[in-house]
């Protein structure tokens, strides 16, 4: 029997992943956790907060080559270091780099585990996410890919039926890549088009290697996609997949770039179209798998004005009760955000003033860039589940 509590992986030491003037600002997360605080989120009932221990050597080489963790351990001393993907723009070194990766996929870890032996129904770590890193390569900003290591850690534990949701607005190739020819794991992957945004990968034509082919499920969408098209592409293919799937537990990815506001990217969501997507998730995980859902962050880089609202919104919604989107945002957050971040523009309230139309996708209703995503992917992907793909009812 599940305990019906929540738990969530925080340590401020998570922080410590920190690549100095650079996008990915950590900011970001404590900003979020600042946030839910001042919401009473973490306060609630049922909230069980636990600490993460760094991820051990066994548990990374899972994933990542053993030779790369020693680059990644060796980085920091050399300045003049180069090659694996690090001491780049988008990679650079940093002291403490190996330690604050492996802790990272630590909380992933922990959260996983802590769903997956029943001591919770559902977990969050919100510095986790980083989706982009390969076995032996650090890229999009990722040094370790801690969905992955997590993944690899309940397989070893007899896990069988592993779903990969990602939410990012950057393909989630890294975790892809792990898992491509796994026929254990389904990753599901909306993101914009690869023709137009890092990493270039993720086209639909991208169903799995030998042995699993339908496991790797990708949704490209075009740029300027806004929340009624993305929630349409959603729930026209997400629930088919993982209902045929018929998973054990469910991760998601929920980086909230894809958001209108964020700077490195070109799709059009709202914060109240992103907390729709965490509403969706949850339901999907209490349908098909009794509730174990673990989620972690990933991508976001309008670090005040969208990323503490949509994972605070994800806090909530895994927590129990989703926060109204009108409600206010409290002075004392607002007053450390312009503290934290003097430039950026601290929103007033938890919403973006939207209220995101249910539409239910029919072929041919639509003829948008779209729809006709949305078709690619079913015709490449649901008849390897013994799906009709021009039958809206699958």
């Amino acid at each position: 029997m599940v305990d019906p509590t929540t738990t969530v992986v925080w340590d401020r030491a998570l922080l410590d992943y920190d690549m100095g003037d650079h996008p990915l600002n950590p900011v970001r997360v404590e900003l979020t956790m600042a946030l839910a605080r001042e919401l009473g989120v973490l306060d609630r009932p049922g909230v069980h907060m636990i600490t993460p221990e760094p991820a051990g050597e066994v548990d990374l080489t899972r994933v990542h080559r053993a030779d790369y963790l020693d680059a990644v351990r060796h980085a920091p001393l050399d300045p003049f270091f180069r090659g694996w993907g690090l001491n780049t723009d988008d990679n650079p070194v940093f002291d403490g780099m190996h330690e604050a990766s492996a802790r990272i996929c630590g909380a992933s870890i922990a959260a996983a585990e802590a769903v997956w032996h029943g001591t919770t129904k559902r977990a969050v770590n919100v510095a986790g996410g980083l989706h982009h890193a390969l076995s032996a390569r650090a890229a999009g900003f990722c040094v370790y890919n801690d969905p992955a290591v997590a993944i690899a850690r309940l397989l070893d534990q007899g896990a069988q039926r592993v779903a990969y949701v990602d939410v990012d607005v950057h393909h989630g190739d890294g975790v892809q890549a792990a898992f491509y020819n796994d026929p254990r794991v389904l990753t599901v992957s909306l993101h914009e088009s690869p023709l137009t945004l890092f990493p270039g990968t993720g086209f639909a034509e991208e169903t799995g290697g030998p042995g699993a082919e339908g496991m790797a499920v990708n949704i490209p969408l075009p740029p300027g996609t806004g929340d009624a098209a993305w929630l349409r592409a959603f729930h026209a293919i997400v629930p088919s997949v993982l209902r045929a799937f018929s998973p054990e537990i469910i991760f998601s990815q929920c980086g909230a770039d894809a958001h209108r506001l964020d700077p490195l990217a070109d799709l059009r969501l709202s914060v109240d179209g992103q907390r729709a997507a965490y509403l969706a998730m949850r339901d999907l995980a209490d349908e098909l798998c009794d509730g174990r859902w673990v989620a972690m962050g990933g991508g976001g880089y309008a670090l005040v004005e969208v990323v503490p609202r949509a994972w605070t919104h994800l806090l909530a919604v895994a927590t129990g009760e989703p926060i109204e989107p009108a409600t206010a945002v409290p002075a004392p957050w607002r007053k450390l955000a312009a503290e934290r971040c003097p430039r950026a523009v601290v929103p007033e309230t938890m919403t973006d003033g939207t209220e995101p139309p249910i539409e239910r996708w029919q072929p041919g209703t639509t003829p948008d860039a779209v729809d006709r995503a949305i078709l690619a992917t079913r015709m490449a992907v649901f008849p390897l589940h013994g799906l009709d793909p021009h039958d809206p009812r699958d």
